[in-house]
């Protein structure tokens, strides 16, 4: 096994130049993950390289952070991908453990040691070895082969340890010195039942110190499991990297930040993380928004009266004459289709829109799957709004596949008043009409009342118009935008709709 090196340059034999190209493939790959980085921050970076050195892996980690990392939510990602870029070893590493590679018993009880023990050294030591023993991997058709993380921890199984590493953790803390069997706090002078003579009831103080101590207990276990899976998809990431290249590695194995998640690829803990990010990206946007109006107050410039005025200047507008502004909030409706291909895109945008409402005068929500139904109160009543939703609002009639069409000419024949002169539309979904009518003529009626309507598709425009998606069709009425992350769904909110 090779030893661990905490200095690159010693490591890879590289020179002041090699180290420079190492910095910008690093920045690239921040980049290509979401983190906006620039010249600047570059340059930012390799100062505090050339500041702190390469002696502590650990400083020169925090010292990058602070130079490139700009927003919350992207540490995550800056720290998966230093990690590749700036490896802590080159091949096993060192491990001061030594098991027969086929007992994966004699793994899982070192394992179960470290974690009731809390010994951060040995769970990484022993995530080495996992992964060196359990998780490699071949690929077909090829000489190069990887590591999984998955097989690794499918292979040992940390989470059935739960129980077995909180029974232990809590005999060491009943066999520590000064904590008689049963004592709890305030049990006075009693040993072994707990009751004592203590006065303000020992027995019960007692037995509410032991749930705490439980609940400390599992959730000081859990935290140590989930550390430990960490460390094994970190270190299959940087053994998979050392043998299929630091880029291919980045790419398919390093998440993007929350920002640049697609929608419809997002699994249930992305959208939770999503659903995170909607109270401050509405202030920024509500920050925005305020902006703008202010900006607009002044009003258009009236030419006639500014051409009048420059008669007495020899015709030159010197002093614009500007029309008094028309100070008023939008209103807006919302058509979110929610079935399930597309309900984690439009319960996003919901939420969002709901945490903006101040910026609008009238907000209404209407959701639909084959028939259209007004959902503002649920929104405003807040709570879990897809399943309540889905629970209580009549978004179906005799099956459950979206209907564009049919839910535009609901839309029209019992909601249409919801739509005038100082309403901006959004209708939300991937234009996906599984084979039924178009009803273009029931979308146009809602474009032609309302002062702006817009289209926003989760899917890339690539897709459109292939298999079942008629978003070509809708696009010729209304105006399609793709929409599918954070990022671009914030550049549309704050360019796009009116102030």
């Amino acid at each position: 096994m090779s030893t661990p090196a905490k200095d690159p340059r010693a490591r890879d034999g590289d020179t002041p130049a090699d180290l420079a190209e190492r910095l910008v493939e690093f920045v690239d790959a921040l980049r290509s993950k979401g983190i906006p980085t620039g010249t600047s921050e570059t340059v930012d970076a390799a100062a505090v390289m050339a500041a702190l050195g390469f002696d502590d892996r650990l400083r020169l980690r925090e010292g990058l952070a602070s130079a490139l990392v700009r927003r919350g939510g992207q540490r995550d990602v800056f720290d998966m991908t230093f990690d590749l870029y700036f490896p802590a070893a080159i091949g096993t590493g060192t491990v001061d453990v030594e098991i027969d590679p086929e007992s994966v018993e004699d793994l899982r009880d070192l394992l179960l040691m470290a974690i009731a023990e809390g010994d951060q050294r040995m769970l990484r030591q022993l995530a080495e070895l996992a992964v060196e023993t359990l998780g490699q991997v071949a690929t077909a058709g090829s000489s190069e082969g990887g590591w999984s993380a998955y097989q690794t921890l499918d292979r040992l199984n940390p989470r059935t340890l739960t129980a077995a590493a909180e029974a232990m953790r809590a005999a060491q803390q009943d066999s520590a010195p000064g904590q008689g069997a049963g004592q709890g706090p305030g049990a006075g002078t009693g040993t072994g039942t707990g009751t004592g003579t203590g006065a303000g009831g020992g027995s019960a103080a007692g037995l509410a110190g032991g749930d705490v101590a439980d609940g400390l207990t599992r959730d000081e276990v859990r935290r140590m499991i989930d550390l430990f899976r960490t460390m094994v998809e970190a270190e299959a990431r940087r053994r998979t990297a050392e043998v299929r290249g630091r880029e291919l590695v980045t790419q398919h194995a390093v998440r993007k930040t929350a920002n640049e998640i697609d929608f419809l690829s997002a699994n249930a803990q992305q959208l939770d993380d999503l659903r995170q990010a909607v109270q401050p990206l509405a202030r920024k946007l509500a920050t925005r928004l305020s902006s703008r109006r202010r900006r607009s107050r002044r009003g258009r410039i009236d030419v006639r009266r500014t051409m009048r005025r420059a008669m007495g200047t020899g015709g030159v507008p010197m002093r614009p004459v500007h029309a008094p502004p028309h100070r008023t909030r939008p209103e807006l409706v919302l058509l979110c289709d929610v079935s399930g291909s597309v309900a984690g895109f439009s319960g996003f945008t919901i939420l969002l829109v709901q945490a903006l409402r101040e910026q609008f005068s009238k907000v209404r929500v209407f959701a639909f799957v084959n028939t259209v139904a007004e959902v503002t109160d649920l929104v405003k009543e807040g709570g879990d709004v897809r399943r309540r939703i889905a629970e209580e609002a009549r978004i179906t009639k005799w099956h459950t596949s979206s209907d564009y069409g049919e839910s535009f000419l609901d839309f029209v024949a019992d909601h249409v008043d919801a739509v005038g002169p100082r309403t901006s539309v959004l209708i939300l979904g991937d234009a996906r009409n599984n084979n039924q009518p178009l009803r273009l003529e029931a979308l146009h009626e809602i474009a032609q009342r309302s002062r702006r309507a817009f289209w926003l598709n989760p899917e890339h425009p690539g897709s459109w118009g292939y298999g079942d998606s008629v978003a070509p069709a809708y696009a010729e009425v209304v105006e399609m935008h793709e929409c599918r992350t954070i990022s671009q769904l914030e550049r549309f909110i704050s360019r796009l709709l009116p102030v």
